[in-house]
């Protein structure tokens, strides 16, 4: 080796050298920087195998050079701020400030060097390579290369006892998992869960050293072998393409027998189903695969979704990175303020409690008063950016499933948004888009773990029924809803209202430009509604009203919204809310669809008045009763063109207006839910453009009108759950359209009228046990296409309550 590369090694140890004993020493004395500094020594602990073994290395130093030089360059830097950070004065917060953030960039650039380092190493078989934390590092061990071994244990493991005995169950055992999908959105500690898992001593009995930790991310599969092949000391020539790579990992499979292993695959992306098939061909019952990332793969085992944190795990890490020592002056409520304002996610309380950390009281308060103003995404930039990743893929070819992401932040924060009102949204704002595409781009977010997707019931099909799907989002990932929304160059959506800290500081300025919104949010509490009364919204497409009073006015501003096609009116206190200035929609000829949740029916029904352009209205929790009882109510009159009436734990509703057969356009009504309906009206079947039929839980309904033969366009019944129907209309087989009947715990019908056997054009039955039997001969003989269809569900009567 030449004179030249001989320096630029030792010169390199020792940078190191004086660069770890500088921070050792820094760490007893700069207490303000003690946690930071900890972070350098941590990965100054990492680097040492490394520094090590290329000083022992010719062939790495001459290969090197460069980069190494770059290194030592950085490591003498660090040095000398290192000793600045020992002269700074406790009540110089501005350079403390200062020096906190070139610590943090120090680390971050000794890092991005090793990645650069790691990848000019190539598959040199003398290094051992290993995460550590998101990075990749190297160590000496025996000579044999080894890139799957486990990352070290962190020192702070919070909110995760439970998830791991999850796991282990899972994992373990007879009957257990063979593949298990660990997904989170970004930043939630899944990698840290599987970590904890390979350094379980449970765990480690089971799989002995047969325990691989395999980074993915990005890496093709062939790489990924290579690195397995070389953790179990095979020999393994560079692969120049993917010709089969798999066969050197089946070769260690088969030379190891049937021994029990455990692969973790970390951090795989979307797009790499064919990688985790490849996996998925060669698993054996010995071997255990764990696959953490943001995806689902449903198509890979079962999934196990890491919940947020609770309030107490979440203010324990946060204390454990703002407080290491626990005698501390902080008054407790400043503290549940800000770990209330970080969302409770690890990642933001990390970042926050570290910049807290050992700061007088005066700086945490205006650290809280800087939140309280904007969002904590606009006050954490790196925060912004890594959640900001989590759309990258929406970005290719997938723009209205990333538009329903951000119209999720019009909804209030910790409230189930019905899939309902999304659906009237959508159908409206994104042309062609139905039902069943709005779904499956609400599967698209879950998927991502960008929203939670929950359907609270076993359905085995919908039919076009989705008043039991709800949608759930992290606070966290609401707020970047509500980021993208404010940086839509358009300004299509306008949301106000809200709390302060949850718009970034930058909005202020402009968020009463209302001119080109589509999407209006308005949120209130105990506030009037005559705040906004003087809005213009001139091409307002759907208003969103979310608030929390007895009473509420509707703003005067909606009278002035002609282009208005969705009203959603949502009221989250406990009791029904009278409604005022209802008569204002009287105004607006494109308004179609209107969802109205607690709010009291009776209170904006006392004044006559016509929706000629109303096409659908959905009523949840309301209170309908003295409205449908009160005849000088003209239904027609007020709803000419009405298409579509749900009605869905509306638990006043005892029985039907006889006017409400008067809607002669209406093609669905669905009444769900109403445990006190006892009663159809008998003039039912004068609604001859009626299609779907849907009485669902309406457990006091005792019979079907007679009249219902002549709806002669019905080809859904739906009585799910309607327990106290004892019989069926006689003339039932004159429903000549009639293509599908759900009749699952109709408890007490007992028979079937013989008129059954002419419904030429039934072809499914959806049944339970008890009412398959009443399908039997002489119907089954008789009507040879219909297909009946069996299925058990748990019905769980509390199921709203328990979201």
């Amino acid at each position: 080796m030449d004179p030249v590369t001989l320096v630029v090694g030792s010169a390199l140890g020792a940078a190191f050298e004086i660069l770890f004993s500088a921070v050792l020493k820094a760490k007893s004395t700069a207490k303000m920087f003690q946690t930071h500094l900890g972070n350098l020594n941590t990965t100054l602990d990492s680097l040492q195998p490394l520094i090590r073994q290329l000083r022992q290395s010719a062939n790495h130093l001459v290969t090197l050079k460069k980069t190494i030089e770059n290194f030592t360059t950085k490591m003498v830097e660090g040095k000398k701020l290192v000793d600045e950070c020992c002269e700074v004065w406790r009540i110089n917060i501005i350079k403390q400030s200062e020096c906190t953030h070139e610590i943090e960039a120090l680390n971050d650039s000794l890092r991005m060097l090793l990645s650069i380092l790691t990848v000019q190493l190539g598959s040199h078989s003398a290094m051992l390579l290993h995460r550590i934390d998101g990075n990749v590092v190297a160590q000496n061990k025996n000579q044999i290369g080894v890139r799957c071994a486990v990352p070290p244990l962190p020192l702070v493991t919070v909110g995760l006892k439970k998830p791991l005995k999850d796991l282990k169950k899972k994992l373990l055992g007879d009957g257990a998992e063979p593949i298990l999908v660990l997904t989170a959105p970004g930043g939630c500690g899944k990698t840290t869960l599987a970590t904890m898992f390979c350094h379980d001593q449970e765990v480690k009995d089971e799989f002995k050293k047969n325990i691989f930790f395999a980074t993915v991310s990005n890496k093709v599969s062939y790489l990924i072998v290579q690195e397995l092949c070389e953790h179990a000391g095979l020999e393994v020539p560079a692969l120049q393409n993917e010709e089969n790579p798999f066969k050197w990992l089946q070769k260690f499979m088969k030379e190891r027998g049937q021994i029990a292993l455990l692969l973790v695959l970390d951090d795989v992306q979307s797009g790499s189903e064919s990688l985790l098939d490849k996996f998925n061909e060669f698993k054996t019952p010995s071997c255990k695969v764990l696959v953490t990332s943001r995806y689902h793969f449903p198509k890979f085992g079962r999934t196990y979704p890491l919940d947020t944190l609770e309030d107490k795990a979440a203010m324990d890490l946060f204390c454990r990175s703002a407080l290491p020592d626990t005698r501390s002056d902080i008054p407790d409520d400043l503290q549940e303020e800000i770990v209330r304002l970080c969302k409770r996610f690890p990642l933001s309380l990390k970042a926050i409690g570290d910049s807290l950390c050992n700061q007088p009281i005066q700086i945490w308060e205006r650290k809280v008063r800087e939140l309280s103003k904007g969002s904590i995404l606009g006050a954490d930039k790196k925060l912004l950016a890594y959640l900001k990743s989590c759309l990258d893929d929406l970005d290719k070819g997938m723009a209205t499933v990333k538009n329903c992401f951000i119209d999720l932040g019009l909804f209030p924060e910790d409230r189930i948004i019905p899939v309902t009102a999304l659906l009237d949204m959508w159908a409206e704002l994104y042309e062609g888009t139905e039902d069943f595409l709005s779904i499956a781009n609400l599967y698209e977010l879950n998927t991502r773990n960008l929203a939670r997707l929950v359907v609270v019931t076993s359905n085995e099909d919908v039919d076009g029924y989705y008043g039991e799907h709800f949608v759930i989002q992290h606070d966290m990932l609401r707020l970047l809803s509500i980021h993208e929304s404010c940086e839509d160059p358009k300004q299509q959506r306008l949301i106000i209202g809200i709390r302060e800290d949850e718009l970034p500081t930058w909005w202020k300025e402009r968020k009463h430009n209302t001119k080109n919104a589509r999407l209006v949010s308005i949120s209130t509490d105990g506030l009037s509604s005559a705040k906004w009364d003087n809005m213009d919204l001139p091409k307002a497409e759907v208003l969103v009203l979310n608030f929390q009073t007895e009473n509420y006015v509707l703003p005067k501003c909606v009278k002035q919204m002609s282009k208005l096609k969705v009203l959603i009116v949502t009221n989250y206190g406990v009791l029904q809310a009278d409604l005022s200035n209802f008569k204002l929609l009287g105004s607006l000829p494109n308004l179609k669809r209107i969802r109205l949740e607690r709010i009291s029916i009776p209170s904006i029904s006392k004044k006559s008045m016509q929706l000629k352009g109303l096409q659908k209205i959905s009523l949840f929790m309301c209170s309908i009763g003295q409205a449908f009882s009160n005849p000088s109510i003209q239904i027609l009159e007020a709803f000419p063109n009405l298409v579509e009436l749900n009605i869905d734990f509306c638990n006043d509703l005892v029985e039907l207006p006889t006017k409400l057969c008067d809607l002669i356009h209406l093609k669905k009504l669905s009444i769900t839910n109403c445990i006190q309906l006892s009663a159809l009206p008998d003039e039912i079947g004068k609604l001859d453009d009626l299609e779907v039929l849907r009485l669902r839980s309406c457990t006091e309904l005792e019979r079907l009108p007679d009249s219902i033969k002549n709806l002669s366009k019905l080809n859904l019944l739906d009585m799910y759950f309607c327990s106290n129907i004892k019989e069926l209309p006689e003339e039932i087989g004159e429903m000549s359209s009639l293509r599908k009947i759900k009749m699952v715990q109709c408890l007490r019908l007992l028979a079937l009228p013989a008129s059954v056997l002419n419904l030429e054009q039934l072809r499914e039955v959806i049944c339970d046990e008890d009412t398959e039997n009443l399908w039997g001969e002489p119907f089954k003989s008789n009507l040879t296409n219909i297909n009946i269809k069996v299925v058990k569900e748990d019905f769980k009567r509390n199921w709203l309550h328990n979201l």
